[in-house]
């Protein structure tokens, strides 16, 4: 697999991205052939075939995307999309804040901050449809969640608070975050996912 994936670098965590993906690209045997780096423009993203949004502050985020001159790239990229936390929030076509500038990449509606602030985050092990292995040890921080989702959109995971995981095609969104920790499981199923729908 001759992966190139672009971590959207214009607010977040944007390393653990990066390292997370290297690790998932050397657990499949791909590492040498493959390339990690960051994105902040237009030309950047011209040459990734994958690209992962990263958490962070959604309405710093999207006006970022704005000003850079990303909104219409990144909406028009071909290859696949790997979104946590804010990046769930972007990825949609309804958020509840106005501030929000959606991609409308997946028809999803996102409550942007379901649980309230940073205290009232959170970690837990969820069963994730499709996912071997066992559960996922997932992270919320400030996450959001799915309120509704539309034609086309899988359900991969949900708590009670509503829907934290959705794939649709070769776009994933998670409302925690799959790039802490060592379990590469959801990175290495997103990477091969790309590949089938290449």
């Amino acid at each position: 697999m001759d992966a190139k994936i672009g971590v959207l670098a214009l607010q977040g965590n944007v390393s653990e991205h990066i390292d997370a993906f290297l690790l998932a690209l050397e657990r499949m045997g791909s590492g040498a052939s493959s390339e990690v780096f960051e994105v902040r423009s237009p030309a950047d993203l011209a040459h990734c075939n994958a690209l992962a949004i990263p958490g962070g502050e959604s309405t710093t985020i999207s006006h970022l995307i704005d000003k850079n001159g990303l909104y219409d790239p990144i909406r028009s990229f071909k290859g696949g999309v790997f979104a946590t936390c804010a990046g769930m929030v972007l990825m949609a076509t309804h958020v509840d804040d106005p501030r929000v500038h959606p991609l409308g990449l997946m028809d999803i509606t996102v409550d942007r901050n379901a649980f309230g602030r940073q205290r009232e985050s959170f970690e837990t092990d969820l069963a994730i449809e499709g996912l071997n292995g066992g559960a996922f040890h997932a992270v919320f921080i400030r996450a959001p969640v799915v309120s509704s989702v539309g034609k086309g959109v899988k359900v991969l995971a949900q708590i009670e608070k509503g829907i934290v995981a959705v794939e649709c095609g070769k776009y994933m969104a998670f409302s925690f975050h799959p790039e802490l920790g060592n379990d590469t499981r959801i990175h290495e199923r997103f990477l091969r996912n790309c590949c089938h729908h290449a």
